[in-house]
C-alpha cells in the first residue's frame, strides 16, 4: 500500500511566486538516500505550497555524458527535477537551507512565475 503523507493546511497561492528546480541525477545520494527523495522530504517538512519530482528519459549535465535508460538496468543515472512551488521568501529560505542536503552536487534555478489557477482542493 502506497505511503500517505500527512498534510499541512492548505494555503492558497495566488498572483507572482518563485518556481524552485532543482536538477539532479537518479544515483544522487544523501545519507545513503535517493537525493531527489531528501529533498522533496525536506520541502514537505519545511511546509513549501507544492513540490513535483520528474523524471527525464534523456539528458545529459555539465559532464556532457548523455544519461539514457539502459535495457538491463532497474536505476541508472536518469535525469530528475524536483519542481517547487510558494511565495517568495519561503522558497529563498528553502534554498538557503539546501547546501546541508545537496552539498557540491546538482543544478538549482530560481524563476519568478505568476500562479493562474491553484485547484481548490487536492484530489487523490
Amino acid at each position: 500500500m502506497p505511503e500517505r503523507a500527512v498534510s499541512a493546511p492548505s494555503r492558497r497561492l495566488a498572483g507572482e511566486v518563485e518556481l524552485l528546480r532543482i536538477f539532479l541525477g537518479e544515483s544522487d545520494r544523501v545519507g545513503g538516500h535517493p537525493a531527489f527523495e531528501a529533498l522533496l522530504h525536506a520541502a514537505h517538512a519545511a511546509g513549501l505550497a507544492g513540490a513535483t519530482l520528474l523524471r527525464g528519459s534523456l539528458g545529459f549535465g555539465a559532464g556532457s555524458v548523455l544519461h539514457r535508460p539502459h535495457p538491463f538496468r532497474l536505476s541508472g543515472e536518469l535525469p530528475m527535477v524536483l519542481e517547487i512551488v510558494d511565495e517568495a521568501e519561503r522558497v529563498e529560505r528553502f534554498v538557503r537551507e539546501l547546501e546541508g542536503v545537496l552539498g557540491g552536487g546538482g543544478l538549482v534555478t530560481l524563476e519568478r512565475v505568476v500562479v493562474v489557477r491553484a485547484g481548490d482542493e487536492e484530489r487523490l
